[in-house]
């Protein structure tokens, strides 16, 4: 039976097994499902392939048995973690996906700027919650945030992810952890080079990363700021802004 349309997911990109670059669940091996579209256009977005409706054409509308096939074939049927991004993959129907993947012991993790919030949030085994600072050119929406942590529940480990670049998202990031003081918080400093979708080769900004990493690393120190945890995106230092990895 054809599944509606509106149980199928608009998917940018499958592709792994590889490691997590970023976040709470930095170097864990993991398959990606990348979901197509984004109620966001941040300014410094680093996956417009997946965000600008430009690139809607790519996206392959996908059934949950069509996923799970490539997912499994791709991790050799050994479970593992399953890490939902997009875009915005609080966009898309992934309740029925994680239902079939957890029936095969797999873990799933999700990554959202917490704008739009889902009931099966509580299903996810890791929600990473990335609020964008003033840099993005996006206004937070706290209680639309609030939902989302209210649809969680208590279900999945949740963290609090802000990206940074400058004084204004550092002093956002602070003043986010101390809306959610429970939240664990995690800094990453911000990639200015992201590539066009199609260009493989563009060069990252490795030494501007660098400087930010070590910019914010001094600042949390200096500032006493011992609950925050300062990683880089590890999959730009290995690969650059190449897709697929």
């Amino acid at each position: 039976m054809n599944e509606s349309r509106e149980t199928q997911i608009r998917v940018s990109e499958i592709f792994g097994p590889t490691i997590q670059g970023e976040g709470i669940l930095i170097g864990l091996p993991t398959v990606f499902v990348r979901t197509g579209g984004c109620d966001y256009r941040c300014s410094w977005c680093d996956t417009l392939h997946a965000v600008d409706s430009e690139y809607r054409d790519q996206w392959l509308p996908m059934s949950v048995d069509d996923i799970w096939r490539e997912v499994s074939r791709l991790s050799g049927n050994r479970p593992l973690t399953v890490s939902l991004s997009g875009g915005n993959p609080a966009i898309q129907p992934l309740g029925p996906l994680i239902a079939r993947g957890h029936q095969e012991n797999y873990r799933f993790a999700l990554e959202t700027q917490g704008s739009i919030a889902k009931d099966w949030f509580a299903d996810l085994d890791v929600l990473v919650l990335s609020p964008k600072p003033p840099s993005s050119g996006m206004d937070t929406d706290w209680r639309a945030f609030d939902h989302c942590l209210r649809a969680a529940g208590a279900k999945p480990q949740i963290a609090l992810k802000v990206v940074v670049f400058d004084e204004r998202d550092y002093l956002y990031a602070r003043s986010a952890a101390a809306r959610y003081p429970s939240l664990p918080v995690y800094l990453q400093p911000g990639n200015h080079t992201p590539p066009p979708p199609d260009n493989d080769d563009a060069v990252v900004d490795i030494d501007g990363i660098m400087d930010r990493m070590l910019w914010l690393v001094n600042k949390v120190t200096e500032d006493r700021w011992f609950e925050a945890r300062v990683l880089p995106q590890l999959h730009v230092l290995l690969w650059g802004n190449k897709r697929g990895v």
